[in-house]
């Protein structure tokens, strides 16, 4: 891009985060900083914000060089660099397939010319995000492999120099705002440091994977390269200008696009405690003088949960939480990326998991894949429309809830999460409930993990929280309006089921309204 080209648009882009992603009139601004770059200081904000607790969805996606080849995982950049993996090593089979198909000459790097994005049109994303009931969106704004998905003056690898030569976290984040939706910006970069130069222990040829860089070593390739543009991209730089630059890139993105969440995935705890203590405070100051209420989401213990939400991936927790939480589900049965021939989840697998998410004090951010060129496959919107159809059906159950006193019950046989808690893909039914209700605690909405049998009396436990059979108006059903027969006894409300057309076979939901 040339300098005249590039002036331009930055004096335009400036133009637009000053009117799109800067402080709103209706809101509230804190001109000076609030916060110090300290847990005790970071501690006195408030991580759950109302519009948190409200939201219940969000969607982002993976989507960058790796979409090129679509092959195995977003992980390909990291296996394909490997030499010397047993054949039942994950990612094992990504090397034979690269030289196969490019050649042991075909760097990553390479890659870039052919992530084109040409059908990647920000409107359409936003508006596919929010017809699938997301009150938040987002994108992966910078992944293990180092490639910037926004207009960075940093990052020399960036989307709007190269490659699409588009600002996709602009463009998109914009189009969301737009829309009043909140957004998420997500970085996985503390991995992209070349950590193993010197250990030839866990380098290309040594059979021994490195999990704390993404690029594998090898002495005579490009990953140990010191072109004074690929090493940013490979990651071998020194750490000290390495941990620096991290946090100028979550800066940026702060800075230029006021993204009201921001999250890490592992491998955050490997960047000094000081970075991220100046990376939580520049958000939190930043976002108060925009008038927003920011969240920040870790994994694992990479943050004190004094000052930011709790992310679990592909799982959720097994009781209702003290603190709020979010997990980050695919809604592919693979890979996180796109790559061919990627399978789905079904729609009501993911509602049904997601109510559970919910009845526990959860919030659900749920991944899509898009191609290279841009296209989100017809699959996947199919499955998105789907859940947004459920959701607007039964939005007073969904929106602006809390969790009851418990979060239900059922026979649903436990699945365990790989990153702890239960599976994100557990197997539900119609004997399996469970609970929400409205904030001021005058309507209970329960769940039925299916479709009940029309006709039938069924006895609810656990829906009164002090007197049996305390002072209830009035029993329907969520969406089609029916009134039920009903009675109550001690702890249990009995009701009778209506006919099939009146409740859901996704997921029926009852309310009970109480004087």
């Amino acid at each position: 891009m040339n300098k005249l080209k590039r002036t331009l648009r930055t004096v335009s882009l400036l133009a637009i985060a000053c009117t799109l992603f800067n402080c709103s009139s209706k809101q509230t601004k804190q001109e000076v900083n609030v916060y110090e770059p300290t847990w005790e200081s970071l501690a006195q904000h408030n991580s759950q914000p109302e519009w948190f607790k409200d939201a219940k969805l969000g969607i982002y996606f993976h989507w960058g060089i790796y979409s090129v080849p679509a092959f195995s995982s977003e992980w390909y950049p990291a296996w394909m660099y490997y030499t010397k993996l047993e054949k039942e090593h994950w990612g094992a089979e990504i090397r034979d397939y690269h030289v196969k198909n490019y050649g042991t000459d075909f760097d990553y790097h390479d890659f870039i010319p052919l992530f084109k994005a040409e059908h990647f049109y920000a409107a359409e994303w936003a508006d596919l995000f929010q017809n699938a009931g997301a009150r938040f969106a987002g994108l992966v704004a910078q992944h293990h492999d180092g490639f910037a998905m926004w207009d960075s003056e940093i990052n020399p690898w960036n989307a709007a120099d190269m490659g699409p030569e588009k600002d996709i976290a602009g463009e998109l984040l914009s189009e969301l705002k737009k829309r009043d939706m909140k957004t998420i910006a997500t970085f996985h970069h503390a991995r992209n440091l070349q950590r193993y130069a010197n250990d030839s222990a866990h380098w290309a040829n040594s059979g021994q994977v490195g999990f704390d860089s993404h690029f594998a070593y090898d002495p005579n390739g490009i990953t140990s390269t010191n072109d004074k543009k690929l090493k940013y991209l490979y990651g071998n730089i020194p750490v000290n200008e390495f941990h620096d630059r991290w946090l100028g890139q979550v800066n940026e993105v702060v800075d230029k696009y006021a993204p009201d969440m921001i999250w890490f995935d592992s491998w955050l705890d490997m960047i000094p405690e000081e970075y991220r203590q100046k990376m939580v405070a520049h958000h939190y100051n930043t976002a108060l003088k925009c008038g927003q209420e920011p969240i920040t989401f870790y994994k694992q213990e990479d943050l004190p949960d004094s000052v930011a939400l709790l992310d679990i991936e592909q799982g959720g927790k097994t009781e209702i939480s003290e603190k709020y939480w979010l997990t980050d589900i695919t809604i592919s049965d693979g890979s996180w990326c796109y790559t061919n021939g990627l399978k789905y989840k079904k729609a009501d697998l993911i509602i049904r998991n997601m109510i559970d998410v919910w009845s526990k004090k959860g919030v659900v951010l749920l991944n899509v894949s898009p191609m290279a060129n841009g296209i989100i496959p017809l699959e996947q919107q199919d499955v998105l429309l789907t859940i947004g159809e459920w959701i607007k059906k039964h939005k007073e159950a969904v929106y602006n809830t809390r969790v009851h006193s418990v979060f239900g019950y059922g026979i649903a046989e436990f699945e365990k999460g790989h990153f702890g808690g239960q599976s994100a893909t557990m197997k539900y039914t119609k004997d399996d409930v469970r609970f929400a209700k409205s904030k001021d605690g005058n309507t209970l909405y329960v769940y039925l993990l299916g479709l009940p049998d029309s006709g039938k009396e069924i006895g609810l436990e656990h829906v009164f929280e002090t007197n049996p059979g305390q002072n209830i108006k009035r029993v329907s059903v969520v969406g089609s309006g029916e009134e039920l027969k009903w009675s109550a006894s001690e702890n249990k409300l009995t009701l009778t089921t209506p006919s099939a057309e009146a409740m859901d076979e996704i997921a029926t939901v009852f309310k009970v309204e109480f004087i």
